[in-house]
């Protein structure tokens, strides 16, 4: 929970390409047209393919919810020159000094850097909110996500052996994950892994 003495991230970032930005209620419509119904886009991912557009708006009550609770939330992941939606990121606290993050883009987003550079804004954004471990998780097929991770200086701390359900891969079953992480000391630098 948010207290006077922590923090709260900017409601947006941007980077040389990017513009990081809370999700709006305006949004839904966007958030399921580019990315949360594509089967293909949401097969990695912990949460089901949106079949409608409310299934995206029960998203962005869930986001309202993380942002009045913690110092920050998920952030669309929009393109800076021409504010197209690509996809989102984001952080999911669990305590004060202890988040998840993880990327979602579209497809025809993929492939571009995007994912790396939206991730490198989210690790400021954790060190700035006083984060002192940081992790994601991501299935063990998924390459490419281990790859991102990696690239932003994320360490492999454990296979997690039938942890997670991804829903959209195969419902009802416990998969192998990675978790991998990211260390800092009380002043924002890199720490030791605890």
């Amino acid at each position: 929970m948010v207290s006077d003495s922590e923090i709260r991230a900017p409601q947006a970032v941007t980077t040389v390409r990017l513009l990081l930005r809370r999700p709006v209620a305006a949004d839904a419509e966007g958030i399921f047209a580019r990315y949360s119904s594509d089967p293909e886009v949401t097969r990695y991912v912990g949460w089901p393919t949106h079949k409608s557009v409310d299934d995206s708006r029960a998203f962005l009550a869930f986001s309202d919810n993380q942002w009045e609770q913690w110092p920050a939330g998920p952030y669309l992941v929009c393109a800076r020159g021409d504010g197209a939606l690509l996809g989102s990121t984001g952080l999911m606290f669990e305590t004060p000094h202890t988040a998840m993050t993880g990327y979602v883009l579209a497809a025809d987003a993929w492939g571009r850097g995007y994912a790396t550079e939206a991730l490198a804004a989210m690790v400021d954004v954790a060190r700035t909110t006083g984060v002192r471990r940081l992790y994601a998780l991501c299935h063990c097929g998924h390459r490419a996500s281990a790859h991102v991770l990696e690239k932003c200086g994320f360490a492999l701390e454990e296979t997690r052996r039938a942890y997670a359900e991804f829903p959209n891969l195969r419902p009802g079953r416990l998969e192998d994950v990675l978790c991998y992480g990211r260390h800092f000391e009380k002043d924002g630098s890199p720490g030791a892994k605890c």
